[in-house]
């Protein structure tokens, strides 16, 4: 998955204009877009939407993000949701592995009132909205299959942190929200699962979310949120490989498939050993070129239950603000 747009739940003009933006993934919003008086109908909106476009050709991967655990409302989103039938939920001020493992079992019971089978709803976590989330990012692992990747968010932290801004005068983000994307991206490899980057809430900013989003790249994200349809067509670009990026990745491949006892070789006049035969081969993962060596190298790779769609697969071995800001855009 390249690119989540948040949308929120209550709105069916930007429901359905979402459907048409390009993006992998919807998250529909019942958290930080939705003031408290809208909750129950914006879950009765949510459920008729994923029902409506349940058997859409092509259609987007399907998330909702719920309220959190410590709000109490957790129960009525999913009592609400799960008989729609998402995808995923995205859980909210996730604090490691046992609120993965809570989340599990409360949406294991919903499955069962309605009649779906048990695991068929996953879970992304946003891994570090809260002070204390920081300090338990790395014990994600284990705690259920239903966990299809981390992302992160600073809005939240900033509130909790008591800070008075995330990022500097330039927008780049300050220590303490680094820190949280790379415990994020650590604790995504530590648990197998895909690292997803956070939303750039100034969605008028082309640039800073192309440079956001190629620095995610680089250090191992495998996609981005977003908060606006418009961010939409630049986070697709910079997360799908270019041709020639899969040629030299091919050609690493097969010249590896070629000595299968050689620790390093020399391909296109430069030296590759095995970390770069595992980046050529996550790379050619990542734009649907799968084979049995390829997936051997992946550590944790898992396959993902989505919908068939005309998509490059996405490697979720299982992933916009309006979000953690709580940013509604036009």
């Amino acid at each position: 998955m390249r690119s989540l747009l948040f949308v929120p739940a209550d709105s069916a003009k930007k429901l359905d204009k979402a459907m048409t933006s390009g993006a992998d993934a919807l998250i529909v919003d019942l958290e930080d877009s939705i003031a408290y008086d809208g909750k129950a109908a914006a879950r009765d909106s949510a459920a008729a939407f994923l029902k409506e476009v349940a058997a859409a050709p092509a259609r987007p991967y399907m998330l909702v993000r719920v309220n959190g655990l410590q709000t109490g409302l957790t129960d009525a989103d999913l009592d609400a949701i799960v008989p729609a039938k998402p995808d995923a939920i995205m859980l909210p001020k996730a604090e490691g592995g046992a609120s993965i493992i809570h989340a599990d079992a409360k949406l294991a019971a919903c499955e069962a009132l309605a009649g779906l089978p048990e695991g068929n709803i996953k879970i992304l976590a946003i891994a570090t909205e809260t002070a204390a989330a920081l300090f338990r990012a790395g014990t994600y692992g284990g705690a259920s299959a239903r966990l299809i990747g981390l992302t992160w968010g600073a809005e939240d932290l900033s509130a909790d942190l008591g800070a008075e801004t995330n990022r500097d005068a330039e927008g780049r983000f300050l220590d303490p929200y680094r820190l949280a994307r790379a415990l994020c991206l650590a604790g995504a490899a530590a648990a197998g699962v895909p690292a997803l980057d956070t939303v750039t809430p100034d969605f008028r900013n082309a640039a800073l979310l192309r440079r956001e989003a190629q620095e995610a790249r680089r250090d191992g994200f495998v996609g981005k949120m977003a908060i606006h349809p418009a961010q939409v067509p630049i986070i697709n670009e910079v997360f799908t490989p270019s041709p020639e990026e899969i040629a030299r990745a091919r050609a690493v491949v097969a010249a590896f498939d070629a000595n299968p006892g050689k620790g390093a070789l020399a391909v296109g006049g430069v030296m590759h050993d095995r970390p770069h035969l595992a980046r050529a081969q996550r790379l050619l993962a990542h734009a649907g070129e799968t084979s049995d060596s390829t997936k051997a190298v992946i550590p944790g790779r898992r396959e993902a239950a989505s919908p068939e769609s005309s998509k490059p697969p996405a490697v979720i071995t299982g992933f916009r603000l309006l979000g953690p800001s709580g940013l509604d855009p036009e």
